[in-house]
């Protein structure tokens, strides 16, 4: 089998209500599709994405840009893309568009060696569990009143799960810690519940804020300041006893590695598409389990699902809805609010045809 050709398309896909995080609020995503299609036809099918559409056509253009890497490609050698993509990418640097681009490559050459072979990705690397733990991530923003976080938690238990995250920011402390009591009022105490602050507190007002969060039995609280001050991180882990997640805005398994040597976390989640693909994710994984750190995931249901299932410190998954209609299902979830790892080859899922048509972007 030889891969022929990479095809692209880019969908917008709008967020009614608009989400208000701590940096920004979110309208939108713009995706680019991944299809590698081979003169047998099996296509491999990848994603990327840009918040509210900026930059889109800078990250795909990077992608096609990619594109000879792979024409003329065995599939199963596809691990020499990323041997090469490096030494090409050299002069722009590792982190940025570059690996972001190169991460939609990466996922649909996972998914086209899980369909050649028959198998899911999960079961191409060596399953380990047959579901991940998972929490809800699709809500509790900061836009939302408390009437209305609780009314959201609720639901996200009728739902099925049991964990889920809410969002704080800077600003006063009081008013932070009444909107976490109310959503751990909603749920009661046995429920996994995370705090993000989307890396927008400085050192003392995150373990100023930890300390009085820490009687709310937080699973983690993520993303206290922003992400490159793994000293400060370090420092709010010292000071607090509840975990410390972040890692979703590194880049590949190198800006983990220096994570983890600086002690700036007891969770690390990285990002598929930041990591620069599947590859590198799983070395991530790899580098966690060496220091005997749990990892979960930054977005990207869907494809992180069957990764986790494979890392035996797989912690949690994160459950972000905004891509389930380009593929016209939702990931399943059983009596105990794990994420089942689906059977079916590749990433167990494909785009839907009529989907990708009707976001099509102009």
């Amino acid at each position: 089998m030889k891969i022929t050709g990479l095809r692209t398309v880019v969908v917008d896909l709008p967020i009614e209500p608009p989400i208000l995080s701590a940096i920004f609020a979110i309208r939108s995503t713009s995706c680019i599709l991944c299809f590698l299609e081979t003169d047998q036809g099996l296509v491999g099918e990848g994603l990327v994405h840009a918040i509210n559409g900026h930059r889109v056509k800078v990250l795909h253009e990077m992608v096609r840009s990619l594109e000879p890497l792979v024409v003329g490609l065995d599939p199963t050698l596809g691990g020499s893309v990323n041997a090469r993509a490096w030494k090409e990418l050299n002069f722009l640097g590792y982190e940025g568009v570059t690996i972001q681009a190169l991460a939609g490559i990466d996922e649909a050459l996972w998914d086209l060696r899980g369909k050649a072979a028959g198998l899911n990705v999960s079961a191409l690397i060596a399953g380990v569990r047959p579901a991940v733990p998972t929490y809800a991530s699709g809500g509790l923003w900061l836009s939302s009143s408390i009437d209305e976080l609780q009314r959201e938690a609720a639901d996200f238990l009728a739902a099925g799960f049991r964990a889920m995250k809410t969002r704080v920011g800077p600003g006063q402390p009081e008013t932070m810690v009444a909107r976490v009591r109310a959503v751990r009022e909603a749920i009661g105490p046995n429920i996994g519940l995370m705090v993000d602050a989307n890396q927008q507190l400085s050192v003392p007002e995150a373990i100023h804020l930890g300390r009085a969060l820490e009687p709310l039995n937080l699973t983690w609280f993520e993303e206290p300041v922003i992400y490159y001050n793994h000293e400060g991180e370090a420092a709010i882990s010292a000071a607090l006893d509840m975990p410390i997640a972040s890692g979703e805005t590194v880049y590949t398994h190198r800006g983990v590695l220096r994570m983890l040597q600086a002690r700036a976390a007891d969770v690390v989640m990285p990002d598929v598409q930041r990591m620069g693909g599947p590859t590198e994710f799983l070395k991530a994984g790899a580098l966690c389990e060496a220091f005997n750190i749990p990892m979960s995931s930054h977005l990207f249901p869907e494809m992180s699902l069957p990764l986790l299932a494979a890392l035996p410190n797989a912690y949690y998954l994160e459950h972000m809805p905004w891509f389930e209609r380009l593929y016209g299902k939702t990931i399943e979830l059983d009596g105990e609010g794990r994420a089942i790892v689906p059977t079916a080859p590749g990433w167990g899922v494909n785009f839907d045809r009529a989907a990708v048509a009707r976001y099509k972007a102009a």
